[in-house]
């Protein structure tokens, strides 16, 4: 389904909406796309009879929220694309040959499932494991089920957020991706001190200028932000970050109890006031790529 409509500044916005993600494009205007591939909760009827783990045990693993506490950039004119499905049921944040092989009763749908430490923790593109450390399916998967989830949730985002971006790059010359999750606030027993954490793959997947702005933004609207550590940016931050290219590519991790009380997967009144501060963030990324546009 695809529709447009205007904004109260004037900005004309095309959104797109299948079963496989929700997509308002940027307007003409701007050269950022925001994306939550996390924030998914559409959970098939089919995929919760294979569980073998309480649906609560996969939703504390969703980004939850994250699409709309990041909703309001489209309003600045930036483009936003999210996720239906849950992580539990595909990670889009992997590559699709990040698979056990040990999950499936006659191979992986890709050749030869790579390793990988995530692959090996059980939080590959087709993920084995829930928060709770105990399997998510009841029985193996078999090679078409894993076939037919990939096609149904991660061919389409992916192209689409290809398409986005390329699309971005030809009519400006740039393209900036700002790819939004949530961590927990408890990592490993040991409270995450940080409130956000930026990826940036060690600063090879944008300018070190966009990192810095960022970061001054959020901190000073008194958060504790850290780089790269322990996030430092997934599969679509290193897939679309060439800033040699101007093609920029960031990673946003908030912690969750800044917004959300964690074991019940559900808003607080602190949302509020975080949605306001990141939209802060966002109007200064839009503000950057319009001067990195406009320069000689």
């Amino acid at each position: 389904m695809t529709k447009e409509h205007t904004l109260s500044n004037g900005l004309q916005l095309h959104e797109q909406e299948t079963r496989a993600f929700s997509l308002i494009a940027p307007s003409e205007a701007s050269s950022v796309l925001f994306s939550s591939p996390h924030s998914g909760r559409y959970y098939p009827e089919d995929f919760r009879k294979l569980l073998r783990v309480p649906l609560m045990d996969l939703r504390r693993v969703e980004d939850a929220y994250v699409d709309e506490l990041i909703a309001g950039v489209t309003e600045l004119g930036a483009g936003l694309l999210t996720a239906n499905y849950p992580r539990s049921f595909v990670d889009l944040n992997r590559s699709e040959n990040e698979l056990d092989s040990r999950m499936f009763r006659d191979g992986p749908p890709t050749p030869a499932g790579e390793r990988s430490p995530r692959v090996e923790a059980g939080l590959g593109c087709i993920p084995r494991i829930a928060a709770s450390g105990e399997d998510i399916h009841a029985r193996k998967l078999s090679r078409k089920e894993a076939d037919q989830r990939l096609a149904l949730a991660y061919a389409p985002f992916h192209a689409v957020l290809d398409d986005q971006l390329n699309a971005i790059y030809a009519r400006h010359g740039q393209a900036v991706l700002v790819d939004c999750h949530s961590m927990p606030s408890i990592i490993g027993g040991r409270r995450v001190q940080a409130d956000i954490v930026l990826g940036t793959r060690h600063g090879s997947s944008c300018d070190e200028s966009l990192a810095r702005l960022v970061e001054g933004t959020f901190v000073r609207r008194g958060y504790r932000v850290l780089r790269n550590v322990p996030y430092a940016g997934g599969y679509l931050t290193e897939k679309h970050g060439r800033p040699l290219e101007d093609r920029q590519a960031i990673q946003i991790e908030i912690n969750r109890r800044i917004y959300m009380d964690e074991s019940e997967v559900a808003v607080h009144a602190g949302a509020r006031k975080f949605s306001r501060d990141f939209l802060c963030a966002a109007q200064i990324i839009l503000d950057w790529a319009d001067q990195k546009k406009a320069a000689p």
